[in-house]
């Protein structure tokens, strides 16, 4: 397929910068941007996060990212994927990634390659955007803000698009339908930013086709939550 092709390329090109970083010392750490819980209205609550662990150099990193929700109630994952990329920077502020996400949610199973960017963009926006290339091609977008409201209490407004190109019908997902999720977390930072314990709420939504095809399945559209976790780097 040519997604194959073009991923296996895009990690070619990244791997040529390993040759630069052979002299430089190994680096490795694992950040739990979210680890929580949402307590939402009636009886569905989830158990979420958004982690990521790295081993390399400055100059190309080898990255697993992990990401998804569990249901308590019905004890099973309402999302799950995860993703396996090399990094390698591209800019002062920002960074190229490309690999593979398998996303193993309920329904069938996907597997997809990956390309993107992360970085600091200007007045220190946290941005990162990825291309999701398969059968079923999808984009995201996420940004957020660490808004200091004293040297330990953090405001940490954040949204995120996800964004459909085909139709995935087996997975309620309709083209161009996106899930928009936006959130705000109030955050203290009990050790130098390596332990942060933090309140907030989680908004999500479905749009377009997508929530028409979860409509047709009983499935509501939007919901909010309460959420009260803990945000640790190592």
């Amino acid at each position: 397929m040519r997604w194959i092709a073009l991923t296996a390329l895009t990690f070619s090109s990244l791997c040529l910068a390993s040759f630069t970083a052979a002299a430089e010392p190994l680096v490795w750490g694992v950040k739990a941007e979210n680890l929580e819980y949402r307590l939402g209205k009636g009886p569905k609550n989830l158990f979420a996060w958004d982690t990521e662990a790295f081993v390399g150099s400055d100059e190309l990193k080898f990255v697993w990212r992990s990401e998804g929700e569990f249901e308590t109630q019905a004890d099973a994952f309402e999302t799950l994927e995860n993703q396996l990329l090399l990094q390698t920077p591209i800019s002062t502020f920002f960074d190229a990634v490309a690999g593979v996400r398998a996303e193993t949610p309920k329904g069938p199973d996907r597997l997809s390659g990956v390309i993107g960017i992360k970085g600091l963009s200007k007045q220190w926006f946290d941005v990162e955007a990825d291309l999701f290339l398969s059968e079923y091609p999808a984009a995201r977008l996420a940004i957020d803000y660490e808004g200091l409201l004293t040297n330990r209490i953090i405001l940490t407004p954040s949204i995120e698009v996800n964004l459909p190109f085909n139709d995935d019908r087996a997975r309620a997902i309709g083209a161009w339908g996106p899930k928009v999720e936006v959130g705000a977390r109030l955050s203290y930072d009990l050790v130098d930013r390596l332990l942060s314990p933090y309140i907030g709420i989680h908004h999500e939504r479905t749009l377009g086709e997508s929530a028409k095809l979860r409509s047709a399945e009983g499935e509501g559209n939007q919901a909010t939550y309460l959420v009260t976790g803990v945000r640790v780097i190592f």
